[in-house]
């Protein structure tokens, strides 16, 4: 930072592989300068701050919990910035009527509060409970709480979180659910098809009814389907979905990456940590409400003794990194699925997708050599300030 207050940071363009020059003031991007090829290798790459619109919860803390408190939020804030993630939807998952409408308040409050969390949570997902009620689809949702869609408990919601609902997320089978998503539709709430059940035919009724989004599409799903004739080929065929993915190794095969991402192309395509309360964990079985959750030696979370997986415990500078190697996407083009695509999605100007005057100044600054499991974050910044910084920088190039 210099004598004026100004701050800069200096590295590689992500998108351009051009040296930059990047000056902040207050919490804008002032002036962004190309600098003449200086052919230091040791340069980070420079992108915008990552945005992850499905974030559950982190390392104990979850936007679930019976005792969500601001110390839970801000504790999820800080792990996602080590991961240079910037922005987030805060998720909630099926859960009973009065923690929900409970944790909204909470939620709405502190952002009420606190303008660098409102501007690090600007929006919040409602994942469930009007999901199927069916073993595999359901996935790690409590079964005891799903039900079917209620617009009268909805608007409960939006009001306790001071419109902050984004998405919900449902089954289109459930029994008034088709008009359900009309309604939110016409009001500008994005509705998302997941945690299904539905024949094809639902599915395309949900789509014409306003549904938007396919949400961590291909997971949330029976283990065994019809091979031609499924609600994962209707939703990859539907043109006016979109799609996010959990791409950390463990959701979804390589192949499978690469044909959702021809399918949708990547315009259309968002990638998402699906990030959950034990990610962070030590491996061991752990109670998660009313449900046993394994995390496994490699990291991942499932339900013990199956095949089932419940949650992540990956954020995005795994996913980003892990999509790039298995696609051949270029690493600027899979940053945009964490950046610009949700931005969009979602119509936020609040979220910076590009590096230019005038943005908020949400950046990452890493390094990635094409080897290991994840971006080498070494700063992030939040409307201008660093809200994250590696207590060591290695040796490691770019």
């Amino acid at each position: 930072m210099n004598e004026t207050g100004e701050k800069r940071v200096r590295g590689v363009s992500v998108f351009t592989g051009r040296e930059l020059e990047i000056s902040i003031e207050g919490g804008t991007i002032s002036r962004v300068a190309e600098l003449t090829p200086s052919g230091d290798r040791d340069l980070p790459f420079v992108s915008p701050g990552f945005f992850d619109i499905q974030v559950n919860g982190y390392r104990g803390s979850d936007y679930s919990l019976d005792d969500l408190c601001d110390e839970h939020l801000d504790s999820i804030r800080r792990c996602l910035a080590a991961s240079g993630t910037t922005q987030h939807v805060a998720t909630i998952v099926t859960s009973p009527r009065d923690r929900l409408l409970r944790n909204l308040e909470v939620m709405a409050r502190a952002c009420e509060r606190n303008s660098e969390l409102a501007s690090a949570v600007p929006g919040i997902h409602i994942e469930g409970p009007y999901i199927s009620s069916e073993d595999g689809p359901r996935g790690a949702h409590d079964a005891s709480y799903v039900r079917d869609p209620d617009y009268s408990e909805f608007a409960e919601w939006q009001a306790a979180s001071e419109n902050r609902i984004r998405i919900v997320t449902l089954a289109p089978e459930r029994k008034g659910a088709i008009a359900f998503i009309e309604r939110l539709s016409s009001e500008g709430v994005r509705v998302a098809i997941g945690h299904t059940a539905a024949t094809p035919q639902q599915i395309r009724r949900a789509v014409q009814a306003g549904a938007s989004l396919s949400t961590h599409l291909g997971n949330g799903s029976h283990a065994s389907i019809p091979r031609l004739d499924n609600y994962i080929w209707e939703q990859l065929a539907a043109d006016e979905l979109w799609a996010s993915i959990i791409s950390d190794g463990y959701h979804l095969p390589p192949a499978v990456l690469k044909v959702f991402a021809r399918a949708k192309g990547l315009s259309r395509l968002i990638l998402v940590s699906d990030a959950a309360l034990l990610g962070g964990y030590d491996p061991g079985i752990y109670q998660w409400g009313n449900i046993e959750v394994e995390v496994f030696l490699d990291g991942h979370l499932g339900l013990p003794g199956t095949s089932m997986l419940a949650g992540a415990a990956h954020l995005l500078d795994w996913s980003i990194a892990h999509f790039h190697r298995c696609t051949g996407v270029p690493l600027g083009e899979a940053i945009r699925l964490c950046s610009e695509n949700p931005a969009r999605y979602l119509g936020l100007t609040s979220v910076t997708s590009a590096l230019r005057a005038g943005e908020p100044a949400n950046l990452t600054v890493f390094r990635y050599s094409g080897a290991g499991d994840r971006l080498q974050i070494l700063e992030t910044i939040a409307n201008g300030s660093v809200v994250y910084s590696a207590p060591t920088i290695t040796e490691s190039k770019r």
